[in-house]
């Protein structure tokens, strides 16, 4: 049964940039929450203080908005819980940790790590299982304890783990049953007092009323653990639904060593966020009975369904993601590609003003995109292939220019044909086709040849859009130019 209203989290770690499987949790939390008209709380995970970054929680948030997820509470935005940084609720996980030990759910563990340490290594040298090393100091001596706290011993706070099972119900999986004496006393609170997981994540999820847990496999095993801390707060536990891992191609799990793993990498090469989301939203779920792939943002907030999501793992085939990203390319107007390619072309030297939207070559720009379009797998790719048909200069493939136009004859060829198109009416593909062709039949050379050459003077290369099609976008002075250019070289 579905809670209402829903409030869902995303608490990245900022200890490294949004990668590919956080950024499908959140995107899945993003999803449920907006379908339900709930409330999506982006919340900083930032207690590991030696890893934790100011840049790795900016990289977060660059990710997350490149993406489109939207926050309605957490950094920036605000809301009733403040603060959403881990790092600025220290006091309340001290509370609420103490508040255990004050209703005999948890303990005070005074030994020092080689304590445990050796403790641990005698157990597993016994070949035991029953984990009574972390529970040593459950039922302390209060004499000894006293002691202890006179010195001034540092301790660390577990939790009482009770006797019995803890049944976790989760969405994806359906009911889990753990036994609680394969769970150990686990600390909550370290000696220098600082909270562990455990405690911070339940904290803030009871502190901000979250109905709904959605994370990734790996999370599953420390779910008992927490739901036995709802318990002995007496906060209601949410339900839990655990999304497949994300595999390689080698069904390995999603590293460095198979590609790009950050967002921001994928921007950096071009991908739409339009096609990310899509690709993320299909990796571990499906709309039901509807073999549909393409989605726009909407289609997937109208859709999506946790019912909807796989037990099993999810692979990053960069193939299919190359594909979503050509068949959202193909949907957005070409005025939509010219601004989200404007800094590129900037940065290219290629952008000038009159490319605006309003002004004089807009339409211009858009023409070159639409000639594109059909050839562009990302936006990388526009700079290199608009670049001979929007660039002042030509820069010519010596290559090209020798194999093509290199003899005197191909170059009177060139300068005849600048002649033609001088008096071409109406200079358009059709009758552009018409009148190269024409020319090469009348100058008994081939036709594919005047077409290879006239490319290489138009563009400097031997490969473009189809030519006749370049030429009538160019325009006939254009044309004329630099077909007299390349003539006269």
């Amino acid at each position: 049964m579905t809670p209402t209203p829903i409030r869902v989290r995303f608490a990245p770690s900022p200890t490294g940039y949004l990668h590919v499987g956080g950024a499908r949790t959140a995107l899945f939390n993003w999803l449920y929450a907006r379908h339900y008209g709930g409330t999506f709380v982006l919340r900083i995970e930032d207690t590991d203080v030696e890893r934790s970054s100011d840049e790795m929680v900016e990289g977060i948030l660059v990710g997350m908005r490149w993406l489109g997820l939207d926050w309605d509470e957490g950094p920036f935005v605000g809301g009733p819980h403040e603060p959403y940084f881990q790092s600025g609720r220290l006091e309340r996980y001290r509370a609420l940790a103490q508040q255990l030990v004050d209703t005999g759910h948890a303990y005070y563990d005074y030994r020092t790590a080689e304590e445990i340490t050796a403790a641990r290594t005698a157990a597993e040298q016994g070949d035991t299982d029953d984990w009574s090393h972390d529970r040593a100091s459950r039922d302390l001596d209060p004499a000894q304890a006293a002691a202890y706290e006179a010195e001034g011993r540092p301790r660390a706070i577990r939790f009482r783990v009770p006797h019995g099972q803890t049944q976790v119900r989760d969405i994806v999986h359906g009911d889990i049953t753990f036994d609680n004496a394969t769970i150990e006393d686990f600390v909550i609170l370290r000696s220098d007092g600082h909270p562990t997981y455990h405690l911070s994540v339940v904290a803030d999820d009871v502190d901000m009323q979250i109905t709904s847990v959605i994370r990734g496999d790996d999370h599953i095993s420390n779910t008992p653990k927490q739901v036995l801390l709802y318990q002995a707060l007496g906060a209601p536990v949410p339900e839990f639904a655990h999304v497949p891992l994300i595999l390689g191609a080698d069904k390995k799990r999603l590293s460095k060593r198979h590609g790009a793993t950050s967002v921001i990498e994928y921007r950096a090469q071009g991908i739409l966020p339009e096609a990310m989301v899509n690709f993320l939203a299909l990796l571990g779920w499906s709309p039901g009975s509807s073999d549909q792939e393409l989605f726009t943002r909407d289609e997937l907030v109208r859709a999506f369904s946790l019912e909807g999501i796989s037990g099993g793992n999810a692979v990053f085939n960069n193939e299919k993601l190359a594909w979503f990203n050509i068949q959202h390319m193909m949907r957005l107007s070409d005025s939509e590609i010219v601004a989200r390619v404007e800094s590129d072309l900037d940065a290219a030297g290629l952008w000038r003003p009159s490319f605006e939207h309003g002004h004089d070559e807009h339409a211009f720009i858009c023409a070159v995109i639409a000639l594109l379009k059909p050839r562009l797998h990302a936006l990388g790719d526009v700079v290199e292939q608009a670049r001979p048909l929007i660039a002042r200069e030509i820069v010519y493939d010596e290559a090209a220019v020798a194999k093509h136009a290199g003899t005197p004859e191909m170059r009177a060829h060139l300068s005849a044909l600048a002649d033609a198109c001088e008096a071409l009416e109406p200079f358009d593909a059709a009758t552009i086709e018409q009148a190269v062709r024409g020319y090469a039949e009348r100058a008994g050379i081939k036709a594919g040849a005047m077409i290879h050459a006239t490319r290489v003077a138009l563009t400097g290369r031997t490969v473009s859009p189809g030519l006749f099609e370049v030429m009538a976008l160019l325009g006939r002075a254009t044309v004329v130019e630099r077909l007299r250019r390349l003539a006269t070289r």
